[in-house]
């Protein structure tokens, strides 16, 4: 969605404004530093993303198996049955190096009837998030991505005005059972895009957003307060699905009903500007999704977009990932691991120009359900969840890419993007159009 000249004006007033509340920040190419490029250093928190619905199989009775049940998308099949892999995915994520591991506590197996919880399935989120934490690594626990029980969609789900506190329920319950563990929060996940996808799935009329939005926002601020309650340290957001060219529209609404309960900003990012799709940052669901434009480099426009408006606050990417058409090589010739390593280096150079990025979750650790179909394939380690009874999980080049990057904190010194730097990008217009950033010369060249 285009901007005005006179909101370009604005825009490009107020980005220069923040710009000098953020000392230190250098918007353009900074000259070359001795011995190249930093590393991202020992406390960066390298991490992999899964998501309970997509990945875990065994689907409880909930708000996206009655829409798979009308017959308009794929079947779910059983997922990648993340229930009964888990011990070696789990191993794999920390073979990798990583130190955080991002999963759901799904409301919908949680607590299948409203008047009680599913003591097992507890007892199995238990045995993972134990398992998380004995692998060195921290759990960062989403109470809500994208999936309700069945019994609050026959309510009504976000159009219910019950529906926060039913939400908050269940999220208490959550909270009190693993607030010792100290996971990491993500309380909903991309609210904008859940509101698209809502109404995508026939479960909220348009004219509901509006409420909806309001309703995911008071649950976000009610279960921060009691997150802290119980754990008074915590780390908390509700991550954003970064929207290149209309950010501001789609997400700043949410961000400014929640912006004091935000112990980091959590961004995600995948695309570059997509003119057919502005209503979520991850285009769930869209078709050929493997066809929507890449532009490794607006990560770093992303990330720059909130530190300018929260300049005391770390950024943290939860999600950032590239799909395949089921796993097969991209049509422009660009693997994972190289958009992993061009990724990589946008972070380290947002790092090296002031930006407080303090952490990176792949999305996500294997292929799963793409909230409609299993085509895009975003999986370190992908799965023929159609075709291969057996589930293996077989290791992408973006594995040992990975393994690497975190064992050397980045790329070196000396890395230069395959793709360069759009002249004049989108992503965050007006700034990253006037103030480009450009890659820097590899040393000594």
């Amino acid at each position: 969605m285009r901007q005005s000249s006179r909101r370009h004006a604005l825009a490009a007033c107020a980005a220069a404004a923040a710009a000098m509340l953020v000392p230190g920040l250098a918007w353009a190419a900074p000259a070359p530093r001795p011995g190249g490029l930093p590393a991202l250093g020992d406390q960066f928190l390298w991490g992999v993303s899964a998501s309970g619905f997509q990945s875990e199989g065994a689907a409880p009775d909930s708000n996206w198996t009655r829409y798979i049940a009308s017959g308009e998308v794929d079947d779910y099949r059983d997922s990648v049955r993340f229930l009964d892999f888990y011990t070696d995915d789990i191993e794999h994520a920390a073979r990798l190096g990583v130190r955080v591991f991002r999963l759901s506590i799904e409301w919908a197996r949680v607590q299948p009837t409203p008047d009680g919880w599913d003591e097992r399935a507890f007892a199995v989120y238990d045995k993972m998030i134990d398992r998380i934490v004995a692998h060195g690594m921290t759990p960062m626990i989403t109470l809500d991505h994208w999936v309700y029980p069945g019994w609050a969609a026959e309510r009504g789900g976000w159009s219910n005005p019950g529906m926060v506190q039913d939400w908050l329920a269940n999220a208490r319950k959550v909270v009190e059972r693993y607030a010792a563990r100290t996971p990491m929060w993500v309380t909903i996940n991309e609210p904008a895009a859940y509101i698209g996808t809502e109404q995508r799935i026939g479960a909220l009329h348009s004219d509901d957003a509006p409420a909806m939005l309001d309703r995911l926002a008071q649950a976000h601020n009610e279960i921060y307060d009691v997150i802290h309650r119980a754990q008074p340290d915590a780390r908390v957001t509700s991550n954003l699905g970064y929207v290149p060219d209309a950010e501001t529209e789609v997400n700043q609404p949410f961000v400014d009903r929640v912006a004091d309960k935000l112990d980091f900003i959590g961004v995600d990012y995948y695309f570059g500007p997509d003119p057919a799709t502005t209503a979520t940052g991850t285009s769930a669901g869209a078709p050929a999704m493997w066809e929507l434009p890449l532009q490794t480099e607006g990560i770093y426009y992303a990330l720059r977009h909130y530190a300018r408006l929260f300049p005391d606050k770390p950024l943290y990417v939860v999600e950032s990932g590239m799909p395949t058409d089921n796993g097969r090589p991209r049509a422009d010739g660009y693997t994972r691991a190289d958009h992993l390593r061009d990724t990589v280096y946008w972070l380290q150079r947002a790092k090296a120009d002031g930006i407080d990025v303090r952490g990176y979750n792949y999305w996500s650790l294997t292929d799963n359900y793409e909230w409609g179909s299993y085509a895009p394939r975003f999986g370190l380690y992908t799965v023929d969840a159609e075709h291969d009874p057996a589930l293996s999980r077989r290791p992408t080049d973006a594995v040992e890419a990975y393994a690497a990057l975190t064992r050397a904190g980045g790329v070196p010194g000396d890395y230069r993007p395959t793709r360069a730097p759009v002249p004049c990008s989108q992503v965050d217009p007006p700034a990253s159009c006037d103030e480009p950033v450009t890659a820097e010369p590899r040393a000594g060249s």
